[in-house]
């Protein structure tokens, strides 16, 4: 057995807020983040994949009111709602993190504070200023368009206080080097330029406390009963809390706990485009503060509209994701998002789109050759099995889909690895029409077919993995010979 030291990679998603269920908004992060975590498990690599919810601040309380619930018997519900979409997307989460956990996560939120006082990066003063209750954030007037906040529609509210605030400006150079130097990767290059542009016109110091006598829901800041922890500078410990930032080292001669110093820093953290600033400016921030290393890359997605709209109750388009994988399957609704959507830009969901990509790729496509194979070598009774595919023009087709595969997993464009994969499924499709097996027996056409849907498979997993294990499941290889069983149709055709 190899002694060598597995390579680590460590995932994170945003944290959703628990201020109400999840809807279809929420798919991209974790399923974005799971196919890369499924890929370089499958590479061998040691894989932490974390997930979680963020549940402090006032938008909890006043929600929490309005519902007549408490603060924690509001995000009790809603967690456990988010974590139910993640097991009923597939998603291979290791860990779920709530910032309500006062014995995970407030230790290093708390451990975090200390590093800021001790850094000279927290101090107090009398602030004045526009409060996005959205966005859990004081927002300038150059954010406001028409004198609203653009993603929440709201005006803010006017609110003077004296707060804790960090010392941002302070690390502004550093941030703007370490983006430019690739030092943190930040992918597209659209949210690059994007976070440099906004650094360039001089990071502010932020507000990391609010007054507990108006938000007592959250970590209450050290030394200072007056004061809660903002929710922004407590909710982005996440990261590290779950790793286990701010906790004793467990010793233990039967249980080896991996450190947060060997997991840390994460190799990729998925985030939303409305969240850029925070991760790319403050989290870096607080970082060096700390005296911790930066995450290695932040890959930043566009936003999911439905029907041509942004998600919103008042327009009446919010759907739940357990509402469209009972009605279509969980393996076509990841497929959709992760095909129709551009890895780098917003997309959108409709019904008739997806069953549309639905019966054009998945059922027309990919279950329609998995069929058409399976079939003919039942019938022609094909046993004998090759090493690798011998068709030379299939076997070249499959040296580049795997090259170009690659390349765009490391570059994140997902669509664009579907893409490859859809090419080899169309290169199958054209190799059974031009040699026409049904009319004469062609075992060897058969064979190759069959590797082809295999080794389809294996690049599928990642994106597809019960229909991964359904195909093996069709098409075993037992002691060098075929076994076909077939299972009936991959997917079903919709009738529109």
């Amino acid at each position: 057995m190899s002694t060598a030291k597995r390579q680590k990679f460590y995932i994170t998603t945003s944290i959703p807020y628990a201020n109400a269920a999840p809807h279809v908004g929420h798919i991209l992060d974790p399923l974005i983040a799971d196919v890369l975590a499924r890929h370089h498990r499958i590479k061998g690599y040691d894989v932490r994949f974390l997930v979680g919810t963020d549940e402090h601040g006032a938008k909890i309380v006043r929600k929490a009111e309005e519902e007549k619930k408490t603060p924690k018997q509001l995000v009790d519900e809603n967690s456990e709602q988010f974590r139910t979409m993640h097991k009923i997307l597939n998603i291979s989460f290791d860990d779920f993190i709530r910032t309500s956990d006062r014995k995970r996560h407030w230790p290093g939120a708390q451990k975090m504070w200390r590093a800021f006082v001790k850094s000279g990066d927290i101090f107090r003063k009398k602030y004045r200023g526009l409060y996005c209750v959205g966005h859990e954030a004081f927002v300038m007037e150059k954010d406001l368009v028409g004198g609203v906040c653009e993603d929440h529609q709201k005006a803010p509210e006017v609110i003077e206080e004296e707060n804790w605030f960090f010392r941002l400006s302070k690390y502004a150079k550093e941030i703007e080097s370490r983006i430019k130097h690739h030092e943190l990767v930040i992918i597209p290059e659209t949210r690059k330029n994007e976070i440099l542009s906004f650094i360039e016109q001089g990071l502010e110091d932020v507000s990391f406390s609010r007054p507990a006598k108006d938000l007592s829901w959250g970590v209450p800041v050290l030394d200072d009963p007056t004061q809660t922890m903002y929710v922004w500078c407590d909710a982005l410990v996440n990261y590290i809390s779950a790793i286990g930032y701010g906790q004793e080292k467990v010793k233990s001669k039967k249980v080896k706990v991996k450190s947060f110093e060997y997991w840390w820093p994460a190799e990729v953290q998925a985030i939303g485009k409305d969240n850029l600033r925070f991760h790319a400016a403050i989290w870096p921030g607080m970082l060096l503060s700390a005296g911790l290393k930066l995450p290695k890359l932040i890959f930043v997605h566009g936003f999911v509209n439905v029907n041509g709209q942004k998600i919103s109750k008042t327009v009446g388009n919010v759907i739940a994701p357990e509402v469209i994988v009972k009605k279509y399957g969980v393996d076509p609704v990841r497929y959709y998002f992760l095909r129709e959507f551009p890895s780098y830009e917003d997309g959108d969901f409709s019904y008739k789109k997806f069953e549309e990509r639905y019966n054009g790729d998945l059922a027309n496509g990919l279950g329609n050759l998995v069929a058409r194979v399976t079939t003919l070598a039942a019938k022609l009774q094909i046993t004998n099995h090759k090493s690798q595919i011998t068709n030379k023009g299939l076997s070249v087709v499959l040296a580049e889909v795997k090259i170009s595969y690659e390349k765009a997993m490391e570059d994140i464009r997902l669509n664009g690895v579907l893409e490859e994969i859809w090419r080899l499924i169309h290169s199958g499709d054209r190799y059974i029409n031009e040699e026409k097996p049904w009319e004469q027996e062609k075992p060897d056409v058969i064979a190759d077919a069959l590797l082809l849907i295999l080794e389809i498979a294996s690049l599928l997993e990642p994106f597809l993995p019960e229909t991964a294990e359904k195909i093996r499941g069709q098409i075993r290889v037992t002691d060098g010979r075929f076994e076909i069983k077939k299972s009936g149709n991959l997917f079903p055709r919709f009738s529109q």
